[in-house]
Order: C-alpha cells, then structure tokens, then sequence
C-alpha cells in the first residue's frame, strides 16, 4: 500500500486542518477544513489537486470549509454514515470496519463517539497516522457534548490499542493546557515530565505539539490511563475502581479546571 504525505495547517485560534496527499495518484484529502482560504493556498504552493475532504465530527470548527471547498475543487466529502445528515456536502457515507482509499493509501474508519454522538477517526496504518479529530488529544481528550464517560472510555481505548508507533493528529493544539491538568493527576508520572519538557521548548519556538506518538500518549495521557490503579488514587477511588467510574471522575475535574 502507498504511503501519504501530510501537511499541517494551524487556523483560527488552536484548530489544526491536515493535508493528505499520495503522490503515486495525486490524490489529495484535506481533514477537517475548518476554513477555505489557507486550504487553498497550501494547495497552489504544493500544486496539489484537491480530491476528498474528510470529516471527522460536524462541528462548524471542522467542516466550515466543506461547501466552498466543493465549489472551488469538486472534490467529495467522506464522513460518518449515523451522522449525514449534519455533515454539509457529504458524498460517501462510511462507519466502524469500512476502509476509505486515498488514491492506494488505505484508510481505516473507526467510530469514536463521547465529544459527539457520531464522531469517526481515520488511521492510515502504513502511515502509521491517526486522524482523531477531538476524540483524542496530547494529555487530554475531548469534551463531552453528546456521549457518556462510557462511551468515550471504550472510543480511547480503541485507539489506546493502535500500534505504539502511531503518529496522533488531533484536531487542537491542547497540549501544554491539557498537560497542566495532567500534572495534578500524576505528579510523579516520569513520561509526563518528559513530555512536558518537549512541549514546553516546542511552544516557546512556536512549533506545534501535534503530532504526538501514541506510545507518548499511552505513558503520560491520563484519560488513556483510567485502567490504571495510580489514576484511580489521583482521584479519590480505590486502585480497582471501575475505570468507567474514573474515567467520568476525570473528565468532570477537567470541565472545571
């Protein structure tokens, strides 16, 4: 299978938009387009045809470009298949197991809900690339909104399982806020440390955090740790509480913090 290249594009406030092209047929992708212009304008510098966008949620912060990306290129819109009808312009409907080819660039869907009743991710495995949207983010993971702790704790562990070399674009650069809320939790977690050192120099040369590998993210992510008997104490439970349980005791301190 062929390999993507990815270009990351930092728009509005925190939202990263990714570029996915496969150079053996041109296909290109744009995930997340939460604006048109600076889509285009990476498009012309690489002179790249713009083919599929692909959403991860229907939040205005991550498809606002949909439509005039359509009108600009024709290109067609891959979404969830239980969430069409509030994905704008969407063309192919995919859900949990189906494959999305990007050119001969394999893609992998997985449904992922808790931040919205619909949300999907995109793994390329021979990319070793996950397109998580607001699922899962550098020491965090998304807010609520339409899911239960339940259902998020299963979507996380579902990408918790992804190999370990797995490059996680998320769709925030999070990462120094989501670590200071970390550090609460796991004062003596050693990989936390060291990743908050790396965020911390990255941030001061204004470099992004994003892409973080999930072996990183295994190590120092609490919300990926709820299964953990040190989190657990984190937050008050005993070491063999239900991970369901502190996984939603985790998120609340965080909506607060």
């Amino acid at each position: 299978m062929a390999k993507i290249v990815v270009e990351q594009i930092p728009v509005l406030t925190d939202n990263y938009i990714y570029l996915l092209h496969e150079p053996e047929s041109g296909a290109t992708a744009v995930v997340d387009p939460a604006v048109t212009e600076p889509v285009l304008e990476h498009l012309a510098a690489k002179n790249w045809r713009l083919t599929h966008i692909l959403n991860t949620h229907h939040h205005g912060d991550h498809t606002g470009g949909n439509i005039d990306l359509i009108k600009h290129t024709g290109c067609v819109v891959v979404g969830a298949a239980r969430d069409s009808e509030r994905i704008p312009g969407i063309g192919i409907e995919v859900g949990e197991g189906d494959t999305f080819m990007l050119g001969a660039a394999a893609a992998m869907v997985f449904e992922v809900p808790g931040h919205t009743s619909g949300h999907i991710a995109f793994w390329f495995p021979d990319s070793h690339a996950l397109f998580c949207g607001d699922t899962l983010f550098s020491l965090g993971c998304g807010r609520l909104f339409e899911g239960t702790p339940e259902e998020m704790w299963r979507s996380l562990k579902k990408l918790r399982d992804l190999p370990a070399e797995t490059l996680v674009y998320c769709g925030h650069e999070y990462t120094a806020a989501n670590g200071r809320f970390a550090r609460l939790v796991e004062r003596d977690n050693q990989a936390l440390h060291v990743r908050l050192e790396q965020v911390e120099k990255l941030r001061a040369k204004g470099r992004p955090t994003i892409p973080a590998t999930l072996a990183d993210e295994r190590a120092a992510n609490p919300f990926l740790r709820a299964d953990m008997g040190s989190v657990a104490r984190a937050v008050g439970m005993e070491p063999d509480a239900h991970p369901n349980l502190v996984f939603a005791e985790l998120r609340r301190r965080k909506d607060v913090f």
